[in-house]
C-alpha cells in the first residue's frame, strides 16, 4: 500500500466549511488515515455526533465559551479538536467558518489499514471490538492530544480524511440521540448521533 496514492483523494477545505449537518452526513463513509512515517493505520468512519456549540450544553463551546482548550473550534473548519476523557483521547472534526465554533465527534471506524498494528496497540485480537468506540479507535491509531489543532487539509498532514468513492445511502443512516449528554437538557433528545445501519463497528451503548 502506497500512502501517496491516498493524497489525491484527501478532503479539501470546502468540504469542512459546509453546514455542520451536511458535514456530519458526508463524513460517514469517509476514510480516516494516520500516517506515522512508514506506519499507516486507518478505517472507514461509521459513527459520528454533532456538537454545534452556542446553546448546546453538550458542547465545549456552550455559549461560545472561548478558552485555550476550545480555541481551535473558533478557527476555520478542517482542523482536529482532540481532548481527553479520563485516559481516552477523543477526536473531533472542526466545521464551519472562522469564528463560528462547532465540531463533529468521530465515535467509531471500521478498520481497514494497519489492522495488525492496531491490534497490537490495543492488546487484543477481537476485530469487532478493536475500533468500535471513540477512545478505542484513537488508541488503535495512536491519535493523541499531540495532534490537537492539526490541519486535515494540509498536504503534509499526518492525519487526514479521504474519499475513496464509497457511497452512503440515506436509507442506511440511523439517526438517534447522542451518548452521555443528559445534562444538555434542551438537546438531549435531538437525533444528532448518526451511524451506518447494521455496521458491526458502531459503538456499543
Amino acid at each position: 500500500m502506497e500512502v501517496g496514492s491516498f493524497r489525491k483523494d484527501i478532503l479539501k477545505r470546502d468540504f469542512f466549511l459546509q453546514d455542520m449537518f451536511v458535514v456530519l452526513r458526508d463524513t460517514l463513509g469517509k476514510v480516516l488515515i494516520h500516517q506515522e512515517g512508514d506506519i499507516v493505520t486507518g478505517g472507514r468512519i461509521v459513527e459520528v455526533e454533532a456538537y454545534p456549540g452556542g446553546e448546546d450544553k453538550g458542547s465545549h463551546t456552550y455559549l461560545n465559551k472561548r478558552t485555550s482548550r476550545t480555541e481551535v473550534q473558533f478557527g476555520i473548519g478542517g482542523h482536529a479538536y482532540i481532548y481527553t476523557v479520563h485516559t481516552h483521547h477523543l477526536l473531533n472534526v472542526v466545521t464551519g467558518k472562522k469564528g463560528k465554533p462547532g465540531a463533529i465527534l468521530i465515535r467509531a471506524i471500521e478498520p481497514m489499514y494497519g489492522i495488525d498494528i492496531m491490534k497490537e496497540r490495543r492488546g487484543m485480537e477481537d476485530l469487532k471490538s478493536l475500533t468500535n468506540g471513540p477512545g478505542k479507535f484513537t488508541q488503535a491509531m495512536n491519535i493523541t492530544k499531540s495532534l490537537n489543532g492539526i490541519d486535515f487539509c494540509s498536504k503534509d498532514s499526518e492525519l487526514f480524511l479521504i474519499d475513496d468513492g464509497f457511497k452512503v445511502k440515506e436509507k442506511d443512516i440511523i439517526k438517534t440521540t447522542r451518548i452521555g449528554i443528559d445534562y444538555a437538557e434542551e438537546f438531549k433528545d435531538v437525533p444528532w448521533r448518526w451511524y451506518l445501519k447494521d455496521n458491526m463497528f458502531v459503538s456499543r451503548v
